[in-house]
């Protein structure tokens, strides 16, 4: 009975002191393409690609890998689907070049895809030509690094996402930069995930956008020229701190949407020439403070259903309009704001205001009644009646005011 189990304890010992060993793929290499690489490699191998271009597709890992490309050799999936799907714990993938994703109206293909998998490291990738570009799956506890991915989208029916996430948990995407896809970054049901230091720009639909996800954090962020910046949807505890939201120009478009979200923390923010800073719908308990709002249309638009939001020491520069409310102030309070357009004094020097200032316009009601009113905007006759508006107001909500206006802007930390 004893010399099976010293025989296993020796095959134990020996698969414990194997050596990882390295394929090198090339064009003079024993291996001269990688999935041919990928299928001879031993679990904890590395793989590495030299330089140049490998027509191949539907590459399959299913073992714990290293894959490394040398000066960013091109994997060309020819449009004739998805290039690499990861099936395993532990992978990392860095260095490729990865070009023309199949595109289909059934299947999202994508550059790489992560499968219920976890402890991997997508790092320092090219995507171009692309339908999706990371797609994360049912994967957690994994990061996605410095990867650059420019799309050539055009409808957003015909077009997929930069990296999506797809019911993830604990997930980091750090330092990536997306350009034209139809979403540069899309959460959904996805909890503890760090956004962090990515540039998102002339995307069709959104920048950033979050539906039904959790506990989530984006921060110091760029969300510039998109159809719109960032929508957080359904979700709650999300903190939204030092991002840039930057000329999201458009007719419906915003730097910042908020709908049915709760419990969550907006603060150091920049948000400068949207046609809309932060759209606000059925938003409860959210913290705004430290945030700059400048030369937007309108800096915060608040619809209907928001409870017990908070703003205190924002900076509201030169927009078009500072606040659009359509119901009732309910509990929200606003408090020690600055405001460029307020015109009070401070007799006692203790750099609040002495007449509290109301931010919201009787021009900014009529507006959203019928927006080809915006055509009069800084005429003579919109201050007059602006002016009347706020000596008796009969339109807008009379309790909405800010008590406390900050004679002189907020210092704080903002990119």
């Amino acid at each position: 009975m004893r010399l099976p189990v010293f025989i296993l304890i020796l095959l134990a010992l020996s698969f414990s002191n194997a050596k990882a060993e390295q394929l090198e793929v090339c064009n003079s290499c024993e291996y001269k393409n990688i999935k041919t690489a990928i299928k001879s490699a031993a679990a904890g191998d590395t793989v590495v690609i030299k330089k140049g271009t490998y027509r191949e597709f539907n590459l399959q890992i299913t073992k714990p890998l290293t894959i490394i490309g040398e000066d960013h050799p091109v994997i060309d999936g020819e449009d004739r689907g998805e290039i690499i799907t990861i099936e395993s714990d532990n992978v990392t993938i860095d260095g490729l070049k990865i070009i023309n994703v199949g595109t289909s109206y059934t299947t999202d293909y994508a550059a790489v895809r992560v499968v219920k998998s976890e402890n991997f490291l997508i790092q320092n990738l090219q995507l171009e030509k692309l339908f999706f570009g990371i797609y994360l799956e049912k994967a957690k506890k994994g990061k996605v690094i410095n990867n650059t991915i420019l799309g050539d989208a055009v409808e957003e029916y015909s077009s997929g996402n930069g990296i999506q996430l797809w019911y993830c948990e604990d997930i980091e995407v750090t330092g990536n930069k997306i350009q034209k896809v139809r979403d540069g970054i899309y959460l959904e049901f996805s909890d503890d995930i760090l956004i962090e230091d990515n540039l998102s720009k002339d995307n069709l639909r959104y920048g950033l956008h979050f539906m039904f996800s959790n506990n989530d954090s984006y921060e110091n962020n760029i969300f510039e020229n998109n159809g719109a910046g960032v929508a957080v949807m359904f979700s709650k505890f999300i903190t939204m701190k030092g991002n840039i939201f930057r000329k999201n120009w458009g007719p419906a478009s915003f730097g910042l949407l908020l709908k049915e979200i709760n419990d969550s923390e907006i603060s150091n923010n920049n948000f400068e020439e949207n046609t809309v800073g932060i759209n606000i719908e059925g938003s409860n308990r959210i913290n705004y403070n430290n945030n700059d709002f400048r030369n937007n249309g309108w800096a915060v638009k608040v619809r209907g259903a928001c409870y017990s939001n908070i703003f205190t020491k924002n900076n509201f520069f030169n927009n078009s309009f500072d606040i659009s409310y359509n119901s009732k102030l309910n509990d929200n309070s606003f408090d020690r704001n600055y405001w460029s357009s307020y015109t009070g004094y401070d007799l006692n020097k203790d750099g609040l205001g002495d007449v509290p200032y109301r931010p919201v316009k009787l021009f900014s009601y009529i507006v959203n009644r019928t927006p080809e009113t915006i055509i009069l905007l800084r005429s003579l006759f919109i201050d007059i009646i602006d002016f009347s508006e706020k000596v008796s107001p009969v339109f807008t909500p009379d309790n909405l005011m800010d008590q406390n206006p900050l004679l002189k802007p907020v210092s704080h930390d903002i990119n």
